[in-house]
């Protein structure tokens, strides 16, 4: 089965954790999207039609990637995937854990019926195509192809989630735990623990990497939910776990309450109290604060002290604020969206629905921060002020990358890089004032 994940208009709604990564690799349960979809559609072969600004990115992970290759996409049918659809349950295949490419058993006969269009209420999330169709594709005619073939072509509900905000994403979170748990055979053994580790609920529920390190004085209560643990993850004493939440690869809980819904990716430091939350991987929240509710890209530092609210006083549904308007989602849980690189200072109070681009820096202000906070920005008593100094701020980057093994490769410099030479500046940012 070929399969071509495209990236559509509406992506721009899922910053700024899009502005720095392609959408099929934001984390949503035990998997990223991309993971989802090849597995719904038992893919073998995986194309992309992505921005311009993250197809280097998408090559560099998979180097057989064939990224906005029109010739490619024509010489097959091929089912062209929404990178934004979550999709619906299938049943349990093999081969996969938490960030592990798998194949599962997706739908058969796709191209039996001809060509058509699989919605989820109003919206694209795949179309079926021949060549012939296919022969009108590109980078630049996709949103037009798209249009059109909507007036066109037969349709058939098909389920799952179009997600358009990333808190969609942390609504969806638990389920999605629970669901990909259901769907994928374990790496891990079911049921194992070491000395010393409490279960409360269903063992057969609590997978841990055999080669994860799990000191005494750790509980795992899976009563609502499974517990996995990847490879290499170390938990301290005094830890506790409530499922559905999964730790990733070689993540490092220091005494950690985890409540239900949370997904962390591979190499965070986590303390203190997370609830209901998404962090991409590559993080520190080592310290003692609140997280809840929220979704962390990756390189983020919360320093200590730093919590977020998650919950209005009233109990009213949180709003977000979007391009200088207040949007309601129509949930009544929402802290905050944090872009990659953004750094807290000691003891920052985050309110509901905040938002944090890339590389900016939030400072205690005594008070709460701005709910909005573009990226390259430093926030603090003062208000904003933009951080002009890339160069500076990419070779802080590095060597926070460096310190866990990593590179700022050249391809994720191009990406800070133009990022921070689009930025909108909006009249109250002021120009950073450099000190004598």
């Amino acid at each position: 089965m070929r399969i071509c994940v495209y990236e559509d208009q509406h992506v721009r709604g899922l910053e700024p954790l899009t502005l720095t990564r392609p959408v099929i690799d934001l984390l949503c349960g035990l998997t990223n999207l991309g993971e989802k979809q090849a597995r719904y559609f038992a893919a073998t072969t995986v194309g992309h039609l992505c921005r311009s600004l993250v197809a280097d990115q998408i090559r560099t992970s998979d180097p057989l990637a064939r990224v906005n290759d029109p010739a490619w996409l024509r010489a097959a049918p091929t089912v062209l995937v929404n990178a934004r659809w979550v999709p619906p349950p299938h049943p349990r295949s093999g081969g996969l854990m938490i960030h592990r490419r798998g194949v599962g058993h997706g739908p058969s006969n796709l191209f039996v019926d001809g060509s058509y269009l699989g919605m989820v209420e109003g919206e694209i999330a795949f179309a079926v195509l021949g060549t012939r169709l296919l022969s009108a594709v590109s980078p630049t005619t996709l949103n037009d192809c798209l249009t059109d073939w909507v007036q066109s072509l037969p349709t058939r509900e098909v389920g799952g989630t179009l997600v358009s905000r990333p808190w969609e994403l942390i609504d969806l979170n638990s389920n999605q735990i629970v669901r990909d748990f259901d769907a994928v055979a374990d790496q891990g053994v079911a049921g194992f623990h070491p000395t010393g580790f409490a279960i409360v609920g269903p063992a057969d529920r609590l997978v841990i990497h055999p080669s994860a390190r799990i000191d005494p004085m750790v509980v795992a209560d899976t009563t609502h939910g499974p517990v996995v643990i990847g490879a290499g993850a170390v938990i301290h004493a005094f830890t506790r776990l409530e499922g559905p939440c999964a730790i990733g690869d070689e993540t490092v809980l220091l005494g950690a309450t985890v409540r239900a819904g949370t997904t962390f990716g591979p190499r965070c430091r986590i303390g203190g109290e997370v609830e209901c939350s998404i962090i991409l991987g590559h993080t520190n929240k080592y310290h003692d604060g609140f997280l809840g509710h929220s979704y962390l890209g990756e390189w983020v530092n919360l320093a200590a002290g730093t919590s977020t609210s998650d919950l209005r006083c009233d109990y009213r549904t949180v709003s977000v604020p979007v391009d200088g308007q207040e949007l309601q989602t129509g949930l009544t849980k929402i802290g905050a969206i944090i872009g990659d690189h953004a750094k807290t200072g000691l003891g920052v109070l985050l309110d509901c629905g905040t938002t944090i681009g890339p590389f900016a820096q939030v400072l205690p202000s005594g008070g709460f921060a701005p709910r909005s906070i573009p990226g390259f920005t430093r926030a603090g008593s003062f208000g904003l002020k933009e951080l002009t100094d890339v160069d500076r701020l990419l070779a802080t980057a590095d060597v926070v990358m460096r310190r866990r093994g990593r590179v700022l490769s050249p391809v994720l410099d191009g990406v800070y890089r133009t990022i921070a030479a689009q930025r909108p500046v909006s009249p109250e940012v002021l120009p950073l004032r450099r000190s004598a």
